[in-house]
């Protein structure tokens, strides 16, 4: 079974982000920022980190660069809803700094369910 981090401070996201993919067989791990999830990060125990961007102690900028820096291999998703500069504008440099795949919020579980599919085929429901 693969275990999936979600690093996101808006807490009804973070949950219904949890509900779905353990729905979906995946066994969960949340932070509601990029300090406690480098705190929780266990490289044997995470394949993938869904983050938010734009979070406070530390954003998800940081996220991406300190966990690819403890495992290389890991699959990250980011995921924003803005900004002052826009959605696209961070998660372009979320893909820069080693995010396999982006999506702006607002997104459908059913959207996100298909990347996290794709990111981890081992792992794929029949």
């Amino acid at each position: 079974m693969a275990g999936i981090m979600i690093v996101e401070d808006q807490k009804e996201t973070r949950e219904m982000l949890s509900q779905a993919l353990t729905r979906n067989k995946f066994q969960v791990i949340e932070a509601s920022n990029g300090r406690e999830a480098l705190v929780k990060f266990k490289p044997t125990m995470v394949n993938l980190v869904i983050t938010d961007i734009l979070m406070p102690e530390e954003d998800g900028l940081q996220v991406i660069i300190k966990l690819k820096e403890l495992n290389p291999k890991l699959k990250i998703i980011a995921i924003s809803g803005g900004g002052k500069i826009g959605p696209a504008n961070y998660l372009n440099i979320a893909k820069t700094l080693g995010a396999d795949e982006i999506l702006f919020k607002p997104f459908s579980v059913k959207e996100l369910l298909k990347k996290v599919q794709e990111l981890l085929p081992e792992n794929k429901q029949s």
